[in-house]
């Protein structure tokens, strides 16, 4: 019943397991007919085994099968940033401990002190890093957020109503992307 991209998936699947039922029989006659003995049929079962697996990573890399492309870049990515992040960190404090040690010896209050400051110059490096990411990775998001930002800027500037209920619903409809979507006004003559 599948179409497209689905039934190529598995087609690919399909063919792995008919190469691998077709492995493990020709091996098993092998062995049987004691030709070659049991030394190719541990090739060929190893060669079968190995079969399945290939034709997934083949559906899945070749066919994108659930984007697996973009769900590796993003983890890649985000496991080196914070690699970096903790190691970044990590050298700082370790850094200025050496550098703070003959001043204060081995104490354990220099040690807090240093962390601490540490800590309080990172957090501003650690948030344009994650607003990077953030712009790079959940782009939707973060151009969501901004022509929210822009639009209430415009709506503390504007006074036409016409010209704000028209602007909000566009940027209602270009943030959430809802099927259908209207504004109720109370016309301003009646009172209650």
């Amino acid at each position: 019943r599948s179409r497209g991209i689905e039934r190529l998936q598995m087609r690919s699947f399909a063919l792995g397991a008919l190469i691998m039922i077709v492995l493990l029989v020709s091996g098993a006659v092998i062995a049987a007919s004691g030709v070659a003995g049991k030394a190719i049929e541990n090739v060929a079962t190893v060669l079968a085994m190995s079969a399945p697996p290939l034709a997934i990573g083949t559906a899945v890399l070749r066919y994108r099968l659930y984007e697996i492309d973009r769900i590796i870049n993003r983890t890649l990515t985000y496991a080196l940033l914070t690699a970096g992040l903790g190691a970044t960190y990590v050298a700082l404090v370790v850094g200025l401990q050496a550098l703070l040690r003959p001043i204060t010896g081995s104490n354990d209050a220099a040690i807090v002190v240093t962390t601490l400051v540490v800590a309080a110059l990172f957090l501003p490096v650690r948030r344009w890093v994650q607003a990077a990411v953030d712009r790079r990775f959940n782009r939707r998001t973060y151009d969501a957020a901004r022509t929210i930002d822009a639009f209430s800027a415009r709506l503390r500037e504007q006074i036409d109503l016409d010209t704000l209920r028209y602007d909000l619903l566009a940027i209602v409809d270009e943030t959430m992307e809802p099927a259908r979507a209207s504004l109720w006004l109370r016309d301003p003559e009646v009172r209650r």
